[in-house]
């Protein structure tokens, strides 16, 4: 057996000011100290991917520049998955009985079923109610995962756990994921639970009348990997970080917010066509 297999996965703590920055970090630390290891996802002749346990301290997450030129989405597309994240855009294609979505992130935090009873339960309300009433509580969080359901679908909840608590008048969130793809997925996911960060200290300061604003943002994941069959994307991505400067491989949200606008018109066209 690999020795650096068997030891585990390595334990790696990055922290930043921003969200590009600590994106960056977290992927050279991951390709760097990473131990190689096969997955469920490896076609034959991939090899295996890179993986580490991360925890990822953005600071200042709504700092800019917000946005790195690395996404694998276009801007359009993200501004799509927020939308999917936080308004729920695309809860109507969970139909799992026709071989369509299993779940939305969306769904499982606003509107979250417990199968004995049908009830549905809004966590993201429930987190706004109790640091209304208690800012310092340690149980305002909201889960994903359905132990009855998702062990047998193909593409389980990465995300497992959200957990809020007001440190004075900073809102702090903490991300738990189970699974996490670093290079294709994770920086659309940070960006999108900043907004939902940003979207509870909006609800909670419109209750209590006191301003509350977003705080540091904490990324964990439990599998941070590149997969082994994105190497010769990820390697472009290492050739970027030596051609261009760190000015020249981000973006401001007021340059993104002509594309945002452009993801928002394809939903629009969407919507319209579901009516016909």
């Amino acid at each position: 057996m690999n020795p650096q297999i068997s030891s585990g996965c390595p334990v790696i703590k990055i922290e930043g000011e921003t969200l590009p920055e600590v994106w960056e970090k977290s992927l050279l630390e991951c390709w760097e100290k990473g131990i190689q290891v096969r997955t469920e996802y490896d076609k034959p002749g991939d090899p295996p991917s890179r993986d580490c346990t991360i925890i990822m301290e953005v600071i200042s997450p709504f700092k800019e520049p917000r946005l790195h030129r690395a996404i694998p989405a276009g801007l359009a597309d993200l501004e799509i998955y927020r939308q999917e994240v936080l308004l729920g855009v695309h809860d109507d294609w969970i139909k799992p009985e026709e071989g369509k979505w299993e779940y939305t992130y969306h769904e499982r935090l606003f509107d979250y079923k417990v199968s004995h009873n049908s009830q549905s339960i809004n966590q993201i309300d429930l987190i706004v109610d109790k640091l209304s009433k208690i800012p310092y509580s340690r149980r305002a969080q909201a889960t994903t995962w359905k132990c009855w359901l998702d062990p047998g679908f193909y593409d389980a909840p990465c995300l497992q756990r959200l957990w809020m608590r007001i440190f004075g008048d900073n809102l702090q969130l903490n991300v738990h994921l189970r699974s996490n793809d670093a290079f294709k997925a994770a920086f659309m996911n940070m960006f999108v639970f900043t907004e939902l960060q940003k979207m509870v200290a909006e609800k909670t300061s419109q209750k209590t009348g006191k301003e509350i604003k977003v705080g540091k943002y904490v990324h964990i994941a439990d599998s941070y990997h590149i997969y082994g069959s994105y190497y010769q994307d990820f390697q472009g991505f290492l050739d970027t970080l030596k051609k261009r400067s760190f000015k020249e491989r981000t973006w401001s949200t007021s340059f993104a917010e002509p594309f945002f606008e452009e993801g928002r018109k394809r939903l629009e066209r969407e919507k319209e066509q579901r009516k016909r």
